[in-house]
């Protein structure tokens, strides 16, 4: 929606009463299957090595870190991301165990836009209810913090990654050309976003997914486009 100012120019709707929200607290975020630690590097770094094992290095392709021959690599590179200042990593647990990481990235307060990434699930995570889970609730805290903007961002060959991010509901907004790179290769990125106004539709779907009814032995009856789309 856009209106008119004195010159007859058009301009974005009014903010209204909107305030930058606060930096997302270092609290556990828990819902039914999975919670959501603050990343401790020391504590964290074993037994996600453990879970990780057997995973395959094509797990780490499209990571800026990985893979990792010894645990005290994988702890390296833990604090590395838990250490950057606009960053907040979280370590996935599924029965106090943990089983992956998710960030936090480029948390900007002043304009209310965080990004989800620096996601790693191992081979026990992947494709359970726990995991959509663990996104369902890093957005739920974003929006419930008072952001406006969510964004999803990946390497535009990164095929898994895209369909999971339309999977949950974001939007594709388009593809930044040699726009960094990793690893010694050049990274075109792509963008996907989801904003506050979109949240309470959003929201619903995720709720209606992970609700009993739809979950049996951990395997959906309605997938969430399905539930979205109303079919």
């Amino acid at each position: 929606m856009t209106t008119t100012n004195a010159f007859g120019q058009p301009v974005g709707p009014p903010l209204g009463g909107w305030a930058p929200p606060p930096f997302p607290p270092r609290v556990d975020l828990i819902g039914d299957h999975v919670t959501l630690a603050p990343l401790d590097p020391e504590r964290h770094a074993v037994p996600l090595y453990e879970a990780f094992d057997g995973a395959g290095d094509s797990l780490w392709t499209y990571m800026s870190v990985g893979p990792f021959e010894r645990v005290d690599e994988l702890q390296i590179a833990l604090e590395e991301i838990s250490g950057q200042p606009d960053w907040l990593a979280l370590a996935i647990e599924v029965a106090g165990r943990p089983l992956g990481f998710a960030s936090y990235l480029r948390i900007q307060p002043r304009d209310g836009v965080i990004e989800i990434g620096s996601i790693a699930f191992s081979p026990s995570l992947q494709r359970t209810t726990a995991a959509t889970e663990a996104i369902y609730l890093m957005i739920a805290n974003v929006f419930a913090l008072g952001y406006r903007r969510c964004e999803w961002k990946c390497d535009d060959l990164n095929g898994p990654s895209r369909r999971a991010a339309v999977r949950l509901g974001f939007t594709y907004e388009g593809t930044f050309r040699r726009a960094t790179h990793y690893k010694g290769r050049n990274r075109d990125t792509a963008w996907y976003a989801m904003t506050d106004l979109e949240w309470p539709r959003l929201e619903a779907a995720f709720e209606k997914w992970l609700s009993p009814d739809n979950q049996a032995d951990g395997t959906q009856r309605r997938s969430l486009r399905e539930i979205r789309e109303g079919s």
